[in-house]
């Protein structure tokens, strides 16, 4: 892939905080949300090639996927077109994945994604997040009994030594360690963002 700025990939278990600290990356260093593609229809107030690019079976079959799952009968991917569109105009992208996904981005991208697993130190405190986003009891207990939360909870042996491990259990320490990290393997984004705001 001709372009060589980075990808964050951020990964870890339900309740680790994925998508706050996405967010405070978009926000700091004005990083692209990458845009996925699903094959479900869009729900009332979604907007196609904001929420998602909204596809047909055959259209998402079109894309350069860089890896796709199925839930609920429908397919959901993200492709290296998604990748380049935030590139474009951007000097990074983020991404929220499972840890499966994370090394099929580390795989196909090598040290381009930048894989951070966020964990906490008490395995209860993601089970009480949880319950504070304010979801079904059902679908929390769900959540909390799945395959995936389980796998995700731990970093996995095939991300050791891939994965940039952030302990997310104060929030001032977390961004002070994403702000550290961002600095050191990726310092044109923080050349860029300051710039940016000069």
């Amino acid at each position: 892939m001709p372009c060589k700025k980075p990808v964050f990939v951020i990964t870890g278990a339900a309740g680790s905080g994925k998508t706050t600290v996405a967010k405070y990356l978009r926000d700091t260093y004005q990083m692209a949300r990458v845009i996925t593609h699903t094959t479900r229809d869009p729900r009332p107030g979604e907007v196609d090639g904001t929420d998602y690019y909204f596809e047909t079976p055959a259209t998402f079959n079109k894309r350069h996927l860089l890896e796709k799952v199925e839930y609920d009968g429908h397919l959901y991917g993200s492709s290296y077109e998604g990748l380049a569109a935030g590139w474009a105009n951007h000097p990074a992208d983020v991404i929220v994945l499972d840890t499966a996904g994370a090394l099929t981005y580390h795989q196909a991208l090598g040290d381009q994604a930048v894989v951070i697993f966020l964990t906490v130190s008490h395995p209860q405190t993601l089970a009480n997040r949880i319950k504070a986003r304010g979801d079904q009891l059902a679908a929390v207990k769900s959540r909390l009994t799945s395959d995936e939360y389980r796998r995700d909870q731990f970093l996995p042996d095939y991300l050791a030594g891939i994965a940039h491990v952030v302990v997310n259990d104060d929030w001032k320490q977390t961004t002070a360690s994403l702000d550290t990290l961002v600095a050191q393997v990726a310092p044109a984004v923080v050349q860029s963002s300051r710039s940016t705001k000069a």
